[in-house]
């Protein structure tokens, strides 16, 4: 599902114009975007949490010059599901 696909399903629930639906949604991710770019989480009730996790810093190879570089600790994105989104992802979601 993309993000027109979500702005037209909004649209036909709601009844409200595609433009103002997609603009809400381009402000909500923008929102969510902003506080996790400032170093704070996002909590959903009963759809989950997007949070900053905390990478270590660690040894990589680059395997064209075949040597081995520094990668060093950064911060990046995560989204954590509500333990009962995740049950009915669980209990609806058929295996093809």
């Amino acid at each position: 599902m993309t993000k027109a696909d979500i702005v037209a399903s909004i649209s036909e629930e709601t009844g409200l114009e595609r433009n103002e639906v997609q603009q809400v949604v381009e402000t909500f991710m923008s929102t969510v975007k902003g506080s996790l770019s400032k170093g704070n989480n996002v909590y959903l009730r009963g759809f989950g949490s997007f949070i900053v996790k905390e990478r270590a810093e660690k040894t990589g190879r680059n395997i064209s010059k075949n040597t081995t570089i520094i990668i060093p600790a950064h911060n990046i994105p995560a989204f954590k599901p509500a333990k009962t989104f995740v049950e009915e992802v669980k209990t609806n979601v058929k295996v093809k």
